[in-house]
């Protein structure tokens, strides 16, 4: 049985992902700033929930070698 390179390959997209977002997200805290706590609150918390959305197709797609069921 040969390993799949599929696994290595996700995990760097995994960590590309991350870092990207993570970049994103940085560059823009100047506005983010800007508006009142309660709000900030609220973008930081989807912020850092919405990034886990492609991860589950990406995982599936290390597992099983596609991106849909």
């Amino acid at each position: 049985m040969t390993p799949s390179w599929r696994k290595p390959a996700g995990m760097f997209l995994i960590l590309t992902l991350i870092t990207v977002w993570a970049v994103l997200i940085a560059s823009l805290s100047p506005w983010i700033g800007a508006l009142p706590t309660l709000v900030q609150a609220v973008i930081y918390l989807v912020a850092g929930v919405i990034w886990i959305v492609p991860l589950k197709p990406l995982l599936l797609w290390m597992e099983t070698g596609k991106w849909r069921v």
